[in-house]
């Protein structure tokens, strides 16, 4: 059965943190789904985690649909969640247009950057489930760091939320906040908020897949690395180099032989051309 959007309101209600992590493909939306993540999310964050793109804001919707397609496939349990990229929501008619197509590819909901409050309630009023994302925005924001560092700030991100839930929007996720904003802007919302450096208070957490399993060299004080892929990626394909530099590989298990008496009629065909 797949997650709804309903069940993770229910989660809310219930106390119960919801975990969501970003995908890019096939075989890593297959891991995330095994083990139950309640939504996989295909970020824009592909762009700099997977397209060597310098920013989230390169990122096109041919981009994002195709890593959709790719994770769709990889998905039959997990809630499917996906980027509306840079320039896609100029305009509600736009973004209504680009929303329905990633819906036809399988997402069960989109997201879109900054308190855009018309946006909000023209997909929802289309049957789309909105998700909405404060605080830092890669899409709109070049100078990355904490936002909300003030009262007035703080604020203003609790009024937008509140603005965004009375516009339509389902789930917040809120990026780069101080803990305390982040734990007052849950406590007043009807709805769930998903946090990336926001602290332990929000009603759950995302992160981006990459700096989880440790496939880069980054450091930030949101990431706790589960595993460090990334040294064990160059050290498999350092000795892979070298085996076959060496003639190493492939091993005697690695190969596959003609049957003996195949051979023997290969050599003797060989022989009379040869003849």
């Amino acid at each position: 059965m797949k997650v709804t959007a309903e069940e993770l309101l229910q989660k809310k209600r219930l106390g119960q943190r919801i975990t969501v992590l970003t995908c890019y493909d096939y075989p890593t939306a297959l891991w995330e789904d095994q083990v139950g993540v309640d939504v996989i999310f295909v970020g824009d964050s592909v762009g700099t985690n997977i397209l060597g793109y310098t920013s989230e804001r390169d990122v096109t919707m041919d981009d994002m649909i195709h890593h959709l397609r790719a994770v769709e496939r990889g998905v039959s349990h997990a809630y499917l969640l996906v980027d509306m990229p840079y320039g896609s929501y100029r305009t509600p008619s736009e973004a209504l247009a680009n929303a329905k197509t990633m819906v036809e590819f399988g997402a069960d909901g989109v997201k879109f950057e900054g308190a855009d409050f018309a946006i909000a309630s023209s997909l929802h009023a289309a049957g789309i489930t909105v998700w909405g994302h404060l605080g830092l925005s890669p899409q709109l924001h070049e100078k990355r760091g904490l936002r909300a560092k003030t009262a007035a700030e703080a604020l203003q991100l609790i009024e937008d939320s509140l603005e965004l839930q009375d516009a339509g929007a389902s789930f917040l996720i809120y990026e780069m906040i101080p803990e305390e904003v982040g734990k007052i802007a849950s406590e007043r919302l009807r709805i769930p908020t998903i946090g990336i450096g926001a602290g332990r208070y929000t009603d759950g957490q995302v992160q981006i897949i990459a700096d989880l399993l440790g496939v880069n060299a980054f450091e930030f004080r949101h990431v706790f690395k589960y595993a460090h892929f990334q040294g064990t990626a160059v050290d498999a394909i350092t000795r892979y180099a070298e085996d076959v530099r060496n003639g190493d590989f492939p091993r005697p298990q690695n190969v596959r032989h003609l049957r003996k008496h195949e051979l023997l009629k290969l050599e003797a065909a060989l022989e009379i051309e040869a003849g």
